[in-house]
């Protein structure tokens, strides 16, 4: 590791990055986080920047716009103290739903945090599973998007369940492509379940397109938040004859009741990854919950920056080709 490399935490990835320092043998930068009385933030460096490599981690979840504040303050204070370059690791990228004009005069609001980020003096973005992969093009500068799914794929490759008894499960038609890279390291069919969203937060599940009768489901998306569209998709799985069924979830946000609706759901188990930080609170409410952390393989992709090699190298651990 380059010795003129500095890694700092903001205050919603501070355990993340400390995992990321220990499989680096770098010690987690000094910075100071303020949030003073009337809402302003103040981000300041307690150590010299002055023509270093500076990788900032900060997952832009709940809250999500104060978060991606820090953000921004810490890149300005970053680029006045003269950084050599400036590397965002945000394992979540908030606004990421927000994609396109789903309506007459909506915005488009993931592209204007891309504009933000690098009017801010940003180098380089670090994420992953980006919920719409075309969010890569609304950056000017080199951005990373590393997927989950290979990690995900091995969790559930060691529970070596019974040859031609697995089906993965896209829970809607957007999410197809995932699905096929889980199914391609399990060597699984998929199945689709057919659905629509009359209104944000709410879905009506419709069917499954796909044998899922008898079959272990395993289903994989990139965002659970309340869970609703979730546990209705894993219902009709049920339904039509599932016999257990599993979820691999990137970002686990889980707003409003959805620990509990995940509790009370034919999920026999939630595989999730530190990307978003699952609280003590969120932990006692649920049994179903199991979350690997991604802290190595940003690690290997800090690494592999700093010394200018494949970052898809990050996916040999799991025996995966990226450009599949």
């Amino acid at each position: 590791m380059v010795k003129e490399t500095v890694v700092f935490a903001l205050t919603s990835s501070i355990e993340l990055a400390e995992a990321v320092c220990r499989d680096l043998d770098l010690p987690l930068g000094k910075i100071k986080v303020e949030h003073f009385a009337d809402g302003e933030i103040m981000v300041e460096p307690q150590e010299s920047v002055r023509g270093r490599d500076v990788f900032i981690i900060q997952s832009t979840c709940t809250p999500v716009t104060e978060h991606l504040m820090e953000v921004l303050v810490c890149i300005d204070a970053c680029r006045r103290a003269s950084a050599g370059s400036i590397n965002i690791i945000m394992p979540y990228y908030g606004y990421a739903r927000q994609d396109r004009k789903a309506k007459p005069r909506q915005p488009i609001t993931s592209k204007l945090v891309a504009n933000l980020l690098v009017k801010a003096g940003a180098d380089r973005i670090l994420t992953f599973d980006l919920h719409a992969a075309q969010i890569q093009g609304y950056f000017d500068i080199p951005i990373d998007d590393l997927t989950a799914v290979p990690m995900i794929g091995q969790y559930f490759k060691k529970k070596d369940f019974p040859q031609d008894s697995v089906v993965v499960v896209s829970p809607d038609h957007g999410g197809v492509v995932r699905a096929r890279k889980l199914a391609d390291i399990l060597d699984a069919p998929i199945a689709i379940i057919d659905k629509r969203r009359p209104k944000p937060n709410m879905v009506e599940a419709k069917n499954v397109i796909g044998d899922v009768d008898g079959k272990i489901c395993i289903v994989i998306d990139d965002i659970c938040d309340t869970a609703g569209s979730l546990v209705a998709g894993c219902q009709i799985l049920r339904d039509h004859g599932a016999t257990d069924i599993y979820t691999g979830i990137t970002h686990g946000i889980f707003s409003r009741d959805a620990l509990e609706k995940i509790e009370n759901s034919p999920i026999k188990e939630m595989v999730i990854t530190d990307t978003i930080p699952l609280d003590d609170d969120k932990k006692a409410r649920t049994t179903k919950i199991t979350v690997l952390s991604v802290a190595d393989m940003i690690a290997q992709t800090i690494d592999a920056i700093e010394n200018h090699s494949p970052v898809s190298n990050v996916y040999n651990a799991f025996q995966y080709d990226s450009y599949k």
